[in-house]
């Protein structure tokens, strides 16, 4: 047995640590994708308890052992390349729901609970956790809260930061911090929530949170809209100015609208998806008005429902999924939601590289671009030059390891550089978690 595993089993007993060798393959190699090469970990260490987790930060603290701390790994090689890391720090065993106040409609939840888990604890008080995140199955909530990753309801109930009211966090020192608590409007105290949501576990280790939950709908519907792209401009900048409220609404670029069978007779067309999710009168009345709208403008519209509705968002979702799966290119971008259509324009005219899937969500200006493996690093600074022509962003989640290494995947502002480096340095000093993810 190593020094590493031998200290580490007296905290949290042979149960929780597993040597890198004996990980299964697939496992190893996925965790590869996130790491710089020649610089594999020791050991995955999984406490089962805050206390326990606390006790391994504190030890890793003391020996300066560098940390990656995660949850199940979907999205562990999302980012760039981590540097010599020794352990890999997993809260898969810190997976209990700890309380469910239905009547304050907020739950608490340790962060290694997988999503799906939660929402199937959440159904029978007809109750869900209004996100919609990337490998929902496999998916723990402090993954989710680490990445930011809200998905396509952030439309209507907005992104990670707005559902987290209440966090707990081991520091890199292995102290325990908090911040909120379990009262929607709670004001007291600095808010961690919004600072730990999409650091990417550079700043601590999350080990329990506490969302504010909502009521199942009762009925739902999806207008799908497909046409020219200014006419698609036009209705959803209608809808977002009218009194509707989609709880999604997608803009779709051609290739995404033609690879789910979206398209009409004519080639080239937009698409925009446009979900409601209320009770059947008010699904019914608000999707026979975008319905009007669309038709008003020229533009082709389906109504679906029931299975067919639900069949669409999950092959949208299996394609934002997909790359995880082979060696394409996956990004996020952003951009000012007035001009989502002139971008998604501009990257079906790129010449020297096809994009694969482009969406975005169309009240935010977020979105989703995939790329064939072998786009250049020349290829992806056009793209993210592009996006900042729009008054927007390119970061860069998943890509192959050689692609990483020579390319700048967060593409982070010179200006707020000094602010994150500051912020690094106060809360880990000693560099020790999760180093080079982010910085």
């Amino acid at each position: 047995m190593g020094a590493i595993a031998s200290q580490i089993e007296s905290i949290i007993g042979t149960a929780g640590i597993t040597a890198w060798s004996e990980l299964p393959a697939e496992q190893r190699q996925h965790y590869e994708g996130a790491i710089a090469p020649g610089t594999l970990p020791e050991y995955m260490i999984c406490p089962d308890s805050q206390e326990a987790l606390a006790e391994v930060v504190a030890w890793a603290h003391r020996d300066g052992i560098s940390l990656l701390p995660c949850g199940s790994g979907s999205k562990l090689d999302w980012g760039k390349l981590t540097e010599g890391i020794q352990v890999i720090l997993s809260t898969e065993r810190l997976n209990r729901l700890v309380e469910h106040a239905t009547g304050d409609m907020v739950v608490i939840a340790e962060a290694g609970l997988p999503f799906a888990d939660l929402q199937a604890a959440l159904a029978p008080t007809n109750q869900f956790l209004s996100l919609d995140p990337a490998y929902p199955e496999r998916a723990t909530l402090g993954g989710i809260v680490a990445t930011a990753d809200s998905g396509a309801l952030r439309q209507r109930y907005g992104g990670v930061r707005d559902l987290l009211i209440g966090i707990s966090f081991v520091r890199a020192d292995g102290q325990v911090a908090r911040g909120g608590g379990k009262v929607v409007k709670n004001v007291a105290g600095y808010d961690l929530m919004k600072l730990m949501t999409g650091a990417y576990g550079t700043l601590g280790v999350l080990s329990q949170l506490i969302f504010r939950t909502y009521p199942l709908p009762e009925a739902g519907a999806t207008v799908v809209a497909v046409g020219d792209g200014e006419a698609i401009a036009q209705l959803t900048q209608s809808i977002l100015l009218s009194s509707l409220t989609p709880t999604a609404l997608e803009l779709l670029a051609p290739v995404t609208t033609q690879s789910l069978g979206l398209e009409s007779s004519a080639s080239n067309n937009f698409g925009l998806l446009v979900r409601f999710q209320s009770i059947p009168a008010s699904v019914e009345q608000q999707s026979a008005s975008v319905r009007k709208q669309a038709e008003s403008v020229g533009l082709a519209t389906t109504l679906l429902q029931d299975a067919a509705e639900a069949d669409l968002w999950k092959r949208l979702r299996e394609k934002w999924d997909e790359p995880a799966h082979s060696d394409a290119i996956t990004c996020k971008m952003g951009v000012r939601p007035t001009r989502a259509i002139e971008l998604l324009s501009a990257l079906e005219k790129l010449e020297d590289v096809q994009p694969t899937l482009a969406t975005l969500h169309a009240g935010s200006g977020l979105g989703y671009l995939h790329l064939p493996a072998d786009a250049s690093p020349s290829i992806l600074q056009q793209i993210r030059q592009l996006c900042e022509t729009h008054s927007g962003y390119l970061t860069i989640q998943r890509a192959p390891v050689p692609l990483k290494q020579s390319f700048d995947i967060w593409g982070i502002r010179s200006e707020t550089l000094p602010l994150m480096q500051g912020l690094k340095q106060r809360f880990d000093s000693q560099n020790l978690l999760s180093p080079g993810r982010m910085l």
